[in-house]
C-alpha cells in the first residue's frame, strides 16, 4: 500500500513505521492517523513482522504533537471527533499482538507523548524532549494523556507536566520512568533495531500473551489479574515453542521458534 504521510519498511522480522511529515515537524493530522490505521491493521495479518519500530521523519521531531493547523477551527464536537479519532488509533497500537518500540528521535509533544506511550517501549535519544503541552493552547491532552502518562509515570508527575505544559528532556523522561533507555543521537535507530531483532527472536505466541496479560492486568485487581495470567500461561503451554524452548533449555542450546 501506498502512503502519503507515513513510511512503512520491513527487515526480515522487524517493521519499521516512520511518521513522514517532516516540514510540520510529524505533526498528527486525521489523514495521518487514518494511515497510521491503516498500516496497523495491515501488520495484524502479517505473521512475518514479530516487532514493530515507530519514529519520525527527519532530525528534529519524533511527533511535535497533534497539527494546530488542523485544530485552530475545530468547534467542538469536530474537536470530539478528531479526539476520538487519536483516541482509536493509539488503542489499535497498543493491543498490536507484537512489541511496539518507540525510537523518539527529537521532540515528542503532546500527541507525540501520547504516540510514544501507546507504545510497549520507549528508546529516545539524547536530544529528545517530551512533554504535554496542551495546557498552553487552552485544551488538554485528546489520545489519551491524561491516562496513560499517570499510569506511566504516576499521578504526582503527570499532573506536574499536564498542569504545567512544561518539555523535560530525555535524561529527566528516563529518571522519571518515561522512557526505557537513553542513547546519543546517532546510534539511535541501531539501537532500536537491535532491540526490535532480540524481541522478534523470542516466541511470538507468548509474547502476545505476555502482552495481553499486562495490558488487561493494569486495570484489574491483583486477583483477577493473576487468574487472566494463569489462563495466558495454561495457553503456552499448548504451543510447539513451549516444547521447543523448553527442550532446548534442558538440551543446552539455542531455542529456534516458529510461532507455532
Amino acid at each position: 500500500m501506498t502512503y502519503e504521510h507515513i513510511l512503512f519498511e520491513q527487515d526480515g522480522a522487524v517493521g519499521v513505521l516512520t511518521i513522514n511529515r517532516p516540514k510540520s515537524l510529524n505533526a498528527l493530522n486525521p489523514a495521518t492517523l487514518h494511515e497510521i490505521a491503516a498500516c496497523l491493521t495491515t501488520l495484524c495479518q502479517d505473521e512475518t513482522i514479530r516487532c514493530l519500530i515507530i519514529t519520525g521523519a527527519g532530525d528534529r521531531a519524533f511527533v511535535a504533537g497533534a497539527d494546530i493547523a488542523a485544530m485552530v477551527a475545530m468547534n467542538a464536537v469536530e474537536g470530539k471527533r478528531f479526539s476520538a479519532l487519536g483516541l482509536q488509533v493509539l488503542r489499535q497500537l497498543e493491543e498490536l499482538p507484537i512489541p511496539v518500540i518507540a525510537a523518539v528521535n527529537g521532540f515528542a509533544l503532546g500527541g507525540g507523548t501520547e504516540l510514544a506511550l501507546a507504545c510497549d517501549l520507549i528508546i529516545a535519544a539524547e536530544k529528545a524532549k517530551f512533554g504535554q503541552p496542551e495546557i498552553n493552547l487552552g485544551v488538554i491532552p485528546g489520545f489519551g494523556g491524561t491516562q496513560r502518562l499517570a499510569r506511566r509515570i504516576g499521578l504526582p508527575r503527570a499532573r506536574e507536566l499536564i498542569y504545567s505544559g512544561e518539555m523535560i528532556d530525555a535524561e529527566t523522561a528516563l529518571r522519571y520512568g518515561l522512557v526505557n533507555k537513553v542513547v546519543p543521537s546517532a546510534e539511535l535507530m541501531t539501537e532500536a533495531k537491535a532491540l526490535a531483532q532480540k524481541l522478534a527472536a523470542k516466541p511470538p505466541i507468548a509474547i502476545r500473551q505476555a502482552k495481553m496479560a499486562i495490558n488487561a492486568g493494569i486495570d484489574m485487581d491483583l486477583h483477577n489479574g493473576c487468574r487472566f495470567e494463569n489462563e495466558a500461561f495454561a495457553l503456552t503451554f499448548a504451543t510447539e515453542d513451549k516444547a521447543e524452548g523448553m527442550k532446548a533449555f534442558l538440551e543446552k542450546r539455542e531455542a529456534k521458534f516458529t510461532g507455532r
